[in-house]
């Protein structure tokens, strides 16, 4: 087991690492630069939306020409809002997400985030290095540089050395000191997210750690421990995050156990440390911290050696193999394991820090579009008693009738082959998958690990675990090479349909057009039923010598010429034939109580009937050898057959057939598969068209809907005869602007806040 992983991880790894390197954009910290920018976006609109509407109030109010439909008082309240949005935009503006290391000297705080910056930024090394604390920026100019707390002044980078490395007494700062690495965002890519990055001192060398916490650690958003996995968790690690557990609500803590390097040495020990380390670090996250749940805890605990991933990260940015140089045994899984780390990392701080620094301006955006909603709704409300009002909404709403009616004709021809070009095309697109995934059939079945016996009873279960897994492994393929692209081309059109809608739907319908139109989670079942498939599969597990008759016949005179010497002593036994055979160009024997004197007077007499000739010759050919070497020779020859056979016949292990019964059923299966390709592909393409026609047969309801109130309001308005003036129809559009407003609030609450809790 542990062999064949070690062999086959470097590939793994290696595409995992060029994957993670090419694709950027898919980093999870993606997720708090689209929030950022989304909430800049909307506190700029409602920024001029609040300009606009205190203009409009003022300019309402100062005009002698109108009634009286403002007070001073709402002015003044709209225009105190200005400052407010303004100073909330400039906090948002420098929001950044930042995690903070932490642990005991020397236990490899700076060579963990040297690792993830793929280079040699802080300094580190054997002993007490980190003197102060240092927090790694990135920067959009080409060379880095330092900048100390309290100071503009831009140092050259290389000068950390002096400044944070404890070795270095003479240009020494204070270990509650501050100094920035601002380190260009081409260089590291994680960078680029807004990320911040804190090392600090060893915990065990101060007694300062309240203010510590109060001065670095109340904005984190992660913190991870860095602990030495040759040692166990110290009371001063403990102590340390206990103290942050009070200051902060469960803080989000990842615990590195580093330098897991040191377990190569002795493997036989590995595991059981392994589990002890994962026991107490639990045990530390659940029972005493009460962070996390058990359950979660698993994500939060990895076994890391960071200095191995540093050198082999800077070798491959030299163009040089990663995985030179003198590395201990298991690189490639400890490799795999820092990955998983900074993407779970990655995960948990993008969404920590999205609900931590934009919740609460959120929710005061909120607030202060509804008040201006409301101050411009009772403008509206005021306006509506002229008589113009009702003269130009009647109008308009008979224009909007005709609109409706033309316009849905029109949406419905093109949606109805729009879906049917999609359905088409998932059709294609999972039939073409499941091809795929069928010719990888082999690797999934090579990936399923159980205690295999050849006895009927542990078979069965054998083959329904087997099935299990084909099962869930094909859906999970397929889930991965197909339901992303098709669910987002799903909730694309989906939404398209909603665009196309909207002009269809009333002003104040079209910001709560998603919950008009009942919406979930949509997921393509991938229904295979593999145990119905190869239900009637029999595998053949028994021996076949490779130098037995029935091998060395088939060899020398075909699959078809074998099988009809073979075939000849059929009339005297009775011979059942597996359903399922090893290979089917070479039947096997029987399994029945045939002798060897039998066989072959059968071999023989199959093999004369079929080649008389070169039977004949094969004879004299034997008794010019008899007589030309004599018996010893020939008895020597049978006893290295002999031997043969007890070799292959030893060999012919459990391992050996599992492995025949994996190659027997990988070629069962794929025939069977095969068969449901286009069934599975016109199913999935079925789910997509009916998730589809729902969302539009909702929408011409909403639209139906829409038309009776219509059809009402106009025989409604037809009594009343009102003045529509410009007053109106502006305090209408800055009410509608605050709905709309208030709908893009909702959505990024749904998209980012709800999404990080």
């Amino acid at each position: 087991m542990s062999m064949l992983f070690t062999r086959s991880s470097p590939v793994v790894a290696t595409k995992k690492d060029k994957r993670l390197m090419a694709d950027v954009n898919a980093s999870p910290l993606k997720h708090f630069v689209t929030a950022k920018k989304k909430i800049n976006g909307i506190f700029e609109q409602l920024g001029a939306y609040i300009q606009e509407s205190a203009t409009f109030l003022e300019e309402t109010h100062r005009n002698a020409e109108l009634d009286p439909v403002t007070t001073e008082e709402q002015v003044c309240e709209v225009k105190g809002y200005l400052a407010k949005v303004s100073g909330i935009a400039e906090v948002l503006a420098r929001r950044h997400m930042k995690v903070a290391f932490f642990g005991r000297t020397s236990n490899g705080k700076s060579t963990v985030i040297n690792a993830m910056l793929w280079d040699k930024v802080l300094p580190s090394g054997i002993g007490h290095t980190t003197n102060c604390f240092l927090r790694v920026e990135g920067t959009e100019v080409k060379e880095a540089y330092l900048l100390t707390e309290g100071s503009e002044e831009k140092r050259n980078v290389k000068t950390v050395n002096q400044l944070a490395h404890a070795l270095h007494q003479d240009d020494l700062i204070d270990s509650g000191s501050l100094v920035s690495v601002m380190w260009p965002n081409s260089k590291c890519p994680l960078l680029k997210d807004d990320l911040v990055l804190m090392d600090s001192p060893g915990i065990d060398v101060t007694t300062e750690l309240d203010s510590w916490i109060d001065k670095f650690c109340l904005d984190a958003d992660v913190f991870v421990l860095v602990a030495n996995s040759e040692s166990t968790l110290m009371q001063t690690e403990k102590q340390f995050f206990h103290k942050v557990n009070e200051r902060l609500s469960r803080p989000n803590i990842f615990i590195l156990n580093n330098r897991w390097d040191a377990s190569a040495s002795e493997p036989e020990y590995m595991e059981e440390v392994r589990r002890q380390h994962m026991e107490r670090c639990t045990s530390f996250l659940v029972e005493e911290l009460g962070v996390l749940d058990r359950a979660q805890a698993g994500d939060r605990i990895f076994f890391v050696s960071a200095k191995e991933v540093l050198n082999a990260r800077i070798q491959k940015a030299q163009g040089m193999p990663e995985g030179g140089g003198a590395l201990a045994e298991g690189f490639q899984v400890r490799m795999m394991e820092f990955q998983n780390f900074e993407r779970r990392f990655e995960e948990c701080i993008s969404q920590s820090a999205v609900k931590t620094k934009f919740e609460q301006h959120t929710v005061r955006a909120k607030q202060i579009a509804e008040v201006v909603r409301r101050e411009m709704d009772s403008v509206h409300v005021a306006a509506q008693e002229q008589r113009v009002h009702c003269l130009e909404k009647r109008e308009e709403l008979q224009d909007r009738l005709e609109f409706i009616d033309k316009q849905l004709d029109l949406l419905t021809q093109d949606y109805k082959l729009k879906i049917k070009q999609i359905t088409d095309d998932v059709e294609r697109q999972v039939s073409n998958a499941m091809a795929e995934e069928i010719r990888r059939l082999s690797v999934l079945v090579d990936e399923f690990q159980m205690d295999f016996h050849p006895s009927q009873v542990v078979l069965k279960v054998y083959k329904n675990e087997l099935h299990r897994h084909i099962e869930e492994g094909l859906g999970r393929n397929m889930s991965d090479r197909c339901s992303s692209t098709i669910t987002v081309s799903l909730q694309a059109t989906c939404q398209e349909m909603m665009d196309g809608f909207l002009p269809l739907l009333p002003v104040n319908l079209r910001g709560q057009v998603d919950l008009l139109v009942p919406r979930q989670c949509f997921n393509l079942s991938y229904d295979l039923n593999c145990d119905k498939l190869c239900s009637d599969f029999q595998e053949d597990i028994s021996f076949h010598f490779s130098m037995g008759w029935t091998m060395l016949v088939n060899r020398f005179l075909g699959p078809k010429n074998g099988r009809r010497a073979l075939m000849g002593y059929s009339d005297q036994v009775q011979r059942p034939l597996p359903l399922t055979p090893v290979n089917p160009s070479m039947p096997p024997l029987p399994q029945g109580s045939l002798t060897q004197e039998e066989l072959m007077v059968s071999m023989v007499t199959g093999l004369a009937s079929l080649t008389s000739r070169t039977s004949m010759g094969i004879l004299v050919v034997g008794g010019v050898v008899w007589k030309a070497v004599g018996w010893r020779l020939i008895a020597l020859s049978l006893g290295l057959y002999g031997l043969l056979y007890v070799y292959e016949r030893l060999t012919w292990t459990t391992k050996a057939k599992e492995r025949a019964f994996k190659r027997q059923f990988v070629e069962y299966a794929s025939e069977k598969l095969q068969l449901i390709v286009s069934y599975t592909g016109s199913n999935c393409s079925h789910q997509v068209q009916q998730e589809l026609a729902g969302t539009f047969v909702h929408l011409c309801q909403q639209v139906d809907v829409t038309r009776e109130n219509l059809e009402q309001e106009v025989t409604t308005l037809s009594k009343k005869i009102e003045i529509l003036d410009s007053l109106q129809s502006k305090a209408k559009l800055l009410r509608n602007k605050a709905g709309w407003l208030d709908s893009e609030l909702n959505m990024f609450t749904n998209q980012y806040l709800e999404q990080s809790r």
